[in-house]
């Protein structure tokens, strides 16, 4: 499928204290049907493993551990200290898949849609989440979570702490920033319909974040 046939991802929203603390960041998001006939936290499909068994061919050694110092995934190690979070040790998405990569000898296969979504950060460098749409409420922004606010609306949701950059809609939040998404929102083996976010901090080309989007759309439409 080309790309012209893919969904133009949106951007979304920004609290106006993210958009003067934070100049620059972006949220995009897009919605897609599956047209994958597996369960989506089944077994990946024979060309999806494939991909993935090449991708792990292509990351060893000096790559893996040179990664940090490639543009895409230096740009989140400089936004993640400029939020308060050290990424020597809470790894960005993409390192701490390549550390994992190193340990297992290999990109083990998570189900088709952890699959997709890491094939598409490792082409990249871009870290792409998805929500099922049944349980998003309208369009996806960055705020920061109220004073007592829980992660979800589920059963039992976890409380947040005040002050927290979140992903969230119009009912609430549906994600901690680069972590946890909120229990109940994750798509599930039978979900039909997906909404996928990338999150593009500065030094990050708006291309490559819409690219890693493009590439979970076409893999999760593929017949």
């Amino acid at each position: 499928m080309s790309s012209a046939a893919l969904p133009e991802p949106e951007a979304g929203w920004l609290a106006s204290e993210v958009e003067l603390e934070l100049p620059g960041v972006r949220l995009l998001h897009c919605e897609t049907a599956v047209g994958r006939s597996g369960a989506l936290t089944g077994d990946s499909p024979a060309d999806i493993e494939a991909r993935l068994r090449e991708l792990s061919n292509g990351v060893r050694g000096a790559r893996a551990v040179g990664i940090r110092r490639e543009p895409v995934p230096a740009a989140y190690r400089v936004f993640f200290r400029q939020v308060g979070m050290d990424p020597d040790v809470q790894r960005t998405p993409i390192e701490a898949a390549v550390v994992e990569r190193m340990v297992r000898g290999g990109f083990a296969t998570a189900g088709m849609l952890e699959d997709i979504r890491l094939i598409a950060m490792l082409d990249t460098g871009v870290p792409v989440w998805a929500l099922d749409s049944d349980r998003v409420d309208g369009p996806l922004g960055i705020r920061v979570s109220r004073d007592g606010e829980t992660l979800g609306a589920g059963k039992d949701p976890p409380l947040l702490s005040e002050g927290r950059l979140v992903v969230a809609d119009s009912g609430g939040a549906l994600a901690v920033l680069f972590g946890d998404l909120a229990p109940g929102h994750e798509p599930l083996a039978k979900t039909r319909r997906v909404t996928l976010f990338a999150i593009q901090v500065p030094g990050v080309p708006g291309l490559y974040a819409e690219e890693a989007l493009w590439s979970c759309v076409n893999a999760l439409q593929a017949p």
